[in-house]
């Protein structure tokens, strides 16, 4: 079976991030033959739902978690009825390597017949009978394989997480284990030396590379490669890995560029997700953090994305870069909770750990409408992620400019460059950029 290489993005990932991981695993597989899986660590927020109903495409699957699972180390081997003749399970045995499945009609597994408990089976049948010493194996393979199971085998699902089974496989004298679907039909056999040392998941990472943002356990994993436009942050790696960070505005640019470069054409629903990457995290071109290779990629991409036969054949730069952002802008309907989360990296610096959310309005007034609730919901977050502080930017996509809601704010927040309103809230005039213009003066606070 050929292996899946998952293509992801950081935890609460947003529009580049999706659209990163879509793009690149189109590219992966077009270029290079390999079964790329575009996957995403968070639920999807708002602006992406948008672009993706749009575009006509589905949104990755979700991967929380690439501890290897049982289902990698399950084989499906050949099973046989409890009723039925135990010659029919000494077939199978004969064909895997010494074991049988037995199960019931209903798909659930009853038990296993091994050479062990086979043995048994015997020794229990005729052993201390004279009478039985002259059975024939013919009879023998006659009797139903139900005497001859073990039903204690332990049983396993699928999609459960093999670290979390491995005391209890070591304490186990059984070299074989029942795997079973989330209806508890059977799935397969596992071999406990295949449970100990499971295939790894093969991921790439793009749009971040810090651990933190990423997706959980990866250190089980193995990591191929990153793709980022932010700082650094870099987990361990066992092995040399390819690691791409450049100075532009979007992963979705680098991510443009290696398909050009490839000498490829992306079909119009890939371009159009790149695009819409690009336009989110450069604000259509107006943060500070985009570059000339942003603009140059996008115009070259939109001959594929608004093409005459494609979901964007009406658009042009402008209007489709003015919709996305448009469709990212708002907090008055939505959840606090999710507000302060959709978006949200955390960092950690002068010995102390904070996150920082984002969320884009056209209007800054709207925050006045809800600061209660938003300070209650960063409260909630710093709670529950065990965080120092935490920080709430608002983003006037219109005006290009910020108010920040500071929960728990640190002594030296004193000397933050942005004045404090009477509610408490800071606006931050001209700061639109968390990555390029908030983070560095934070940094430089806690670190001096």
């Amino acid at each position: 079976m050929e292996k899946i290489t998952y293509v992801i993005g950081h935890v609460n990932p947003d529009t580049d991030s999706i659209a990163s991981a879509i793009g690149y695993a189109w590219l992966l597989k077009e270029r290079d033959g390999i079964n790329a899986v575009p996957a995403r660590a968070g639920s999807i927020n708002p602006q992406t739902t948008w672009v993706l109903e749009r575009l006509g495409l589905d949104a990755p699957c979700l991967l929380t978690d690439v501890s290897p699972r049982f289902e990698a180390v399950a084989r499906r081997m050949d099973s046989t009825a409890p009723d039925q003749p135990l010659r029919d399970a000494w077939e199978i045995a004969s064909r895997t390597g010494g074991v049988a499945a037995i199960v019931n009609e209903d798909g659930s597994p009853f038990g296993l017949m091994t050479g062990l408990t086979l043995f048994s089976f015997l020794a229990e049948l005729v052993g201390p009978h004279p009478e039985r010493q002259e059975m024939r194996i013919a009879e023998l393979l006659e009797m139903p394989c139900h005497e001859a199971a073990d039903t204690g085998v332990p049983q396993f699902k699928a999609g459960s997480r093999i670290r979390d089974a491995v005391n209890r496989i070591l304490r186990e004298e059984r070299n074989y284990f029942l795997v079973v679907d989330d209806n508890g039909n059977y799935v397969g056999l596992s071999r406990q030396r295949d449970i100990l040392n499971p295939p790894r998941v093969q991921v790439v990472l793009v749009d971040h590379n810090e651990r933190e943002q990423a997706v959980g356990a990866l250190e089980e994993a193995e990591l191929l490669e990153i793709i980022d436009h932010h700082r650094l942050g870099n987990p361990f790696t066992r092995a040399p890995i390819r690691f791409t960070t450049e100075v532009v505005g979007s992963t979705s640019t680098i991510i443009s560029e290696r398909i050009l470069e490839a000498g490829l054409s992306a079909p119009a629903d890939i371009a159009g997700i790149l695009l819409a990457g690009i336009f989110s995290d450069t604000l259509f071109f107006t943060s500070p953090t985009t570059t000339e290779r942003d603009k140059k990629v996008a115009e070259r991409i939109s001959r594929w994305a608004f093409a005459v036969n494609g979901p964007l054949k009406a658009e042009s730069l402008d209007s489709f870069g003015e919709a996305v952002i448009k469709a990212g802008a708002g907090i008055s309907t939505r959840d606090p909770d999710e507000i302060v989360t959709s978006d949200t990296k955390t960092y950690s610096s002068g010995g102390l750990n904070f996150g920082i959310a984002q969320a884009e309005v056209t209007n800054l007034v709207q925050v006045d409408k809800r600061l209660s609730e938003l300070k209650e919901a960063l409260e909630k977050l710093r709670t529950l992620r065990g965080l120092d502080f935490t920080i709430l930017m608002v983003t006037d996509v219109v005006q290009g400019s910020s108010r920040l809601v500071i929960c728990n704010p640190p002594p030296v927040f004193d000397d933050l460059p942005y004045p404090s309103s009477q509610d408490g809230t800071r606006f931050a005039k001209g700061v639109v950029s968390r990555k390029k213009q908030l983070l560095p003066v934070i940094l430089s606070l806690l670190e001096t």
